[in-house]
């Protein structure tokens, strides 16, 4: 890195994206900010698959509980989340509403069940526009032995 400014911010449901944040975090010595809509989700699978579902087929874009502050002080933003749905979780699309990223690097690391990234490519270049969106890592849920290495292949060459 040349002295950039950088956030890791993250939205986890299980924790897997949690992980490779605060690896990230650790990593790059970046700050760390959980992303959290206000109201939390059910903890129930079910009940929170279907909130997320009549959530993603409205727009309905859920209040944050929190929001970076200044996010203008970064230059560098790595944006982790799970695929829900096929698509971002609504409290992403929150998040870049609520931040504008122009001018500002987006790293998106995504981790999923199996079924890839979806929309989340087209959601992201929607949502945050001015941004400059790089080549996200994506990584299968459960490869979780494998993640921190790939994590750091990645930054050796988004670094190098």
């Amino acid at each position: 890195m040349t002295g950039a400014k950088t956030l890791v911010a993250y939205l986890t449901r299980s924790g897997n994206t949690r992980v490779i944040a605060e690896t990230l975090q650790r990593q790059l010595g970046a700050d760390l900010f959980e992303i959290r809509p206000a109201r939390p989700y059910p903890a129930d699978y079910e009940q929170h698959v279907a909130q997320a579902t009549r959530e993603r087929d409205s727009g309905f874009e859920p209040p944050l509980a929190a929001r970076v502050d200044n996010i203008a002080r970064y230059d560098e933003i790595y944006l982790g989340f799970p695929i829900w749905g096929a698509t971002t979780p609504p409290p992403i699309r929150s998040f870049l509403k609520a931040h504008d990223l122009g001018g500002r690097t987006l790293r998106p690391f995504i981790t999923h069940g199996g079924y890839g990234v979806g929309e989340a490519p087209s959601v992201l270049a929607s949502h945050a526009p001015a941004a400059r969106i790089e080549n996200a890592l994506v990584l299968e849920a459960d490869q979780e032995r494998r993640t921190l290495n790939q994590v750091r292949d990645w930054l050796g060459r988004l670094q190098a």
